[in-house]
């Protein structure tokens, strides 16, 4: 599924080699993932589809103070997934703190072509439990909370990023699956 959203920044405050930043966003996870596979048992269950089939808003607000040799960044979300054939998958609520700290170079100089960041993140993850034609599932939903360590290349025109999410803590409902762990990359280009 596709997920739109907008950012506005209320609150700003810039300084030789810092700043501070407060941004709520609001925005909706679009139904654009298949919905409807199906094998010789007949559909499969909405947990492993490729889309949900509904529109999920979601509005959060994030905070970031930055230095020249250290990041931290604060974020708050809830998301309210509605139902789509008879199926609705519980809210989420979320809270998540990142640290960033410059690996390389160790000190700043002319001329620096990019920045080796090291990063540690927690992510703590509520889910509501799922719904199906008004039956609740007690064996879904739980609170799960994620270390993340991390590590991040900048550059003036992209950024690469990698980490490997490790539950810390499985607070589950009933038989809901757990995680082992969840490895994550990214590839931004500025322009």
């Amino acid at each position: 599924d596709l997920r739109l959203f907008a950012r506005y920044t209320v609150f700003r405050k810039n300084w030789l080699g810092g700043l501070f930043r407060i941004s709520p966003f609001a925005g909706v996870e679009t139904p654009t993932g298949e919905d409807d596979k199906s094998d010789a048992f007949g559909r499969l269950p909405a947990d492993i589809q490729l889309g949900s089939g509904s529109w999920d808003p979601f509005a959060g607000l994030v905070a970031t103070y930055q230095t020249l040799d250290f990041e931290i960044d604060g974020q708050i979300a809830y998301q309210a997934n509605t139902r789509a054939n008879g199926f609705a998958f519980g809210d989420v609520a979320r809270a998540d703190a990142s640290i960033q700290y410059r690996l390389w170079p160790r000190e700043l100089g002319s001329g620096v072509p990019a920045f080796v960041y090291g990063v540690l993140e927690a992510n703590l993850i509520h889910k509501g439990k799922n719904r199906s034609g008004g039956v609740t599932d007690r064996n879904s939903g739980g609170t799960t909370l994620f270390l993340v360590p991390g590590l991040q290349y900048a550059s003036k025109r992209w950024v690469f990023e990698a980490a490997v999410q490790l539950p810390a803590v499985q607070d589950l409902n009933g038989t809901a699956l757990e995680k082992d762990f969840i490895v994550r990359g990214g590839f931004r280009v500025n322009f």
